[in-house]
């Protein structure tokens, strides 16, 4: 097999069908957190000043599962979770500790491609934090992007649109907005969902635009794109990783577009960016260079691109 094939099925991340992207679609980031390619696993436990034995084991149960997951010990996680599950259920329903486990348990499944299996989980999060919470709660929200993760990895574009408009709204609405005159104009669609400047916003703009882009809206998806790459630039730096992945991400959809001469100088902000953070030989450095070289060779040029993928053979040990 040749070196340049090995070097593709090794990473993974060229980005030559459409929506092939570097970043998997994003679920529950947050401004704490890397992107993310799967639903949250969360261990949050009931406020409460005494911790009686039913909840120190229901803690048990649920850090020994994240790190079986985390581990890819998949049996192991889904035994323990489901142990937390039964522990919750002392707790009664309305309790926190109840959907956290249950949210747990989908994302395990979530992982493994269980989809239907996640999906009445993740249904059931749903239910219990909007009886419990209110239809505009945060944690509703993060369900939301949940779910709509799940339907956007079948390819139920509709329903996982539907969802992600929900969650960006109500992250909006309880995170605030800045007047209008405040952003940068931007198309109809991007106006729609306003001009908060929190970074769960920007992470909904980008669940929207990766949903786009495989559909063929590049408008809509670039006009999303570029607001969260500005909210993000703003609330979290222009080193943060949520901040580098827009900047892929729009590099993604200009070369798929054939918009070579906008996308090459985002390819090379973010591999600058990523060997300055992460090192010259981190995984997402090797993506960003096959990437790159993609690119290049759609341009024909050829000889720039070759050294960007000996540069990232080397990195991974493949020979010639």
């Amino acid at each position: 097999m040749p070196a340049r094939m090995i070097l593709a099925l090794m990473l993974g991340m060229l980005v030559l069908p459409a929506c092939q992207q570097d970043e998997p679609p994003l679920t529950t980031e947050s401004a704490s957190q890397d992107d993310q390619d799967e639903p949250q696993v969360t261990t949050e436990s009931a406020s409460q000043d005494d911790q009686d034995e039913p909840q120190v084991t229901w803690e048990s149960y649920s850090d020994a599962g994240l790190e079986a997951q985390e581990q890819a010990r998949y049996a192991e996680a889904e035994q323990l979770y489901l142990e937390a599950l039964k522990e919750a259920g002392k707790f009664g329903e309305q309790d926190p500790r109840q959907p956290t486990s249950l949210n747990n348990l989908a994302s395990l499944y979530y992982t493994q491609g269980k989809y239907s299996e996640a999906e009445t989980l993740y249904q059931r999060v749903l239910t219990i934090n909007e009886k419990a919470l209110g239809p505009e709660h945060p944690d509703v929200a993060t369900t939301l992007d949940n779910l709509a993760g799940l339907y956007y990895m079948q390819g139920k574009y509709s329903e996982a649109e539907t969802l992600y408009q929900r969650a960006l709204a109500i992250d909006e609405k309880v995170l605030g907005a800045e007047p209008p005159d405040v952003a940068p104009p931007l198309n109809n669609l991007a106006n729609l969902y306003s001009e908060s400047e929190h970074p769960a916003v920007a992470s909904n703009l980008t669940n929207l635009a990766r949903l786009y882009q495989p559909q063929g809206k590049y408008a809509e998806a670039e006009s999303l794109l570029q607001r969260a790459l500005v909210i993000n630039e703003k609330a979290l730096g222009p080193e943060h990783p949520n901040t580098v992945n827009n900047l892929n991400d729009l590099a993604v959809l200009y070369q798929y577009q054939g918009k070579y001469a906008e996308a090459e100088p985002l390819y090379q902000r973010t591999l600058a960016i990523r060997e300055k953070v992460l090192g010259p030989e981190h995984p997402r450095v090797v993506g960003t260079l096959a990437n790159y070289a993609a690119l290049l060779r759609e341009m024909d040029r050829h000889a720039e691109a070759d050294k960007l993928e000996e540069r990232a053979r080397e990195i991974l040990g493949i020979a010639r």
